[in-house]
């Protein structure tokens, strides 16, 4: 591992090609469970952080080392899209959420950094996160178990299922406490790994239905799956394709539903940016400006969007990779897009990751899902407010349970509801409300 400082001034050369790629195999696991998750393409997700990553580094004059990749935030949004209006309809909503962070740019850049903190501040950001990650819960159970994301069939035998979930989940966490270097940076990758070689070892020789019959024989009655993993698709996938890109179609509720999401990833977009200028030494609020950094994540997002891809955000995993390594160089980072961008083009790959069973992506969902709350507490925990004073209860409540208990509200031929409209609250009620802050 180098230790060497080097400058953060852009340079493109093939001796960096090799931690390039290093820094690709660090945003892979979430790189591609996003898709994996939520019915999209992992081949387009590839190409989209790849091309989105160099749309980002040309908007902001190649001075940042930061990768983009599939966001987390949007993962309930598109899973809810796609059983709703399909993909090319969640395109569209995608589509508006990267122009959203394109007019916020817009706005820094006319009134300065601290408009969105002015209009989102904590106390509306921080439950908005938790409930992206609540309402997900019961499908991390589900796809736990052995069943569908909703529930309403079974995949896998419950035992099999769970033995899986849980070396999945288990491997993950302490791959993140006690890994040291670069395993410590890719923990979902490490973790889905060992769960996908349980699999494999539950399906010889029937082990998953012995076992199954032996602690639960009334559950393998339901159960008329085929193998944990099955390597058809894998033998059938062409070695070299063009992704299957999928263009958006116009759906106005897909718009209203998605973009009032796209709040708490645009507040993280500073923190990200904040933490790589802490890595390098550097001030990437004033230089290139924090208005150019989200006007390249709103572009590669809308880009990725229009492709079928998912919407790209700055990699927390990249950064810390680079806090590893202190190789500061963005030219790095082009590498890493130019890898993804091939990697996407490799038919197999796709179909190889498409065997993964579900209940290693259940098992690692436990986990991810609960720290995208985690993350949405903190926020409110960092800004030190008083909770219980009546505005902020008042906002944080109905936040909370307007956004868990799935609430709709018609208008006219659209419906709001879910996260959507729990983010529209947020920042009504923010605006509406006497007093600020309530400390």
């Amino acid at each position: 591992m180098s230790t060497l400082n080097v400058s953060t001034d852009y340079a493109f050369r093939p001796k960096d090609s090799l931690v390039g790629a290093q820094m690709l195999f660090v945003a892979f696991g979430a790189l591609v469970l996003v898709p994996l998750l939520t019915g999209l393409n992992p081949n387009v997700a590839l190409f989209t952080a790849g091309a989105g990553t160099l749309i980002f580094q040309f908007i902001t004059k190649r001075k940042v080392p930061i990768f983009l990749a599939s966001s987390f935030a949007f993962i309930a949004p598109i899973i809810h899209g796609v059983g709703t209006w399909g993909i090319p309809g969640t395109m569209c909503g995608l589509v508006a959420a990267g122009f959203l962070y394109v007019g916020l740019s817009l706005c820094i850049k006319a009134f300065g950094a601290g408009f969105l903190h002015r209009i989102l501040p904590p106390v509306v950001v921080g439950p908005v996160i938790m409930v992206i990650g609540l309402v997900l819960a019961p499908v991390a159970v589900h796809m736990a178990m052995g069943r569908t994301g909703d529930g309403s069939a079974w995949l896998v035998p419950q035992t099999t299922a769970m033995i899986i979930a849980g070396v999945s989940l288990v491997v993950t966490v302490l791959t993140s406490l006690l890994a040291k270097g670069w395993l410590r940076l890719i923990p979902i990758l490490i973790g889905i790994g060992a769960g996908y070689l349980t699999a494999l070892i539950l399906d010889v020789a029937g082990v998953s239905a012995a076992i199954q019959a032996e602690f639960d024989p009334g559950n393998l009655k339901n159960f008329s799956g085929p193998a944990l993993v099955s390597f058809k698709a894998l033998v059938d996938a062409p070695w070299f394709a063009v992704p299957d890109f999928v263009m958006p179609q116009w759906n106005l509720q897909a718009i209203f539903f998605i973009v009032p999401v796209a709040i708490a990833p645009a507040i993280e977009h500073f923190g990200d940016i904040l933490a790589i200028g802490t890595v390098t030494g550097k001030d990437f609020v004033k230089d290139p400006g924090i208005h150019r950094t989200m006007m390249g994540d709103g572009i590669a997002t809308a880009f990725a969007s229009m492709l079928g891809g998912p919407p790209n955000t700055t990699y927390s995993e990249v950064t810390g990779a680079v806090t590893l390594t202190r190789m500061y160089n963005p030219g790095i980072m082009t590498w890493a897009a130019i890898f993804a961008v091939a990697l996407a083009f490799i038919g197999k790959m796709g179909a190889l990751l498409q065997t993964i069973p579900v209940p290693v992506m259940g098992g690692i969902m436990l986990l991810l899902f609960g720290a995208i709350t985690v993350v949405g507490l903190n926020t409110l925990v960092k800004a030190g407010q008083d909770l219980t004073h009546p505005r902020n209860m008042t906002i944080v409540a109905l936040i909370l349970v307007c956004g868990i208990g799935g609430m709709v509200l018609p208008f006219g031929s659209f419906t709001l509801g879910g996260i959507g409209l729990s983010g529209v609250m947020g920042v009504v009620l923010n605006l509406v409300l006497p007093g600020k802050n309530g400390n």
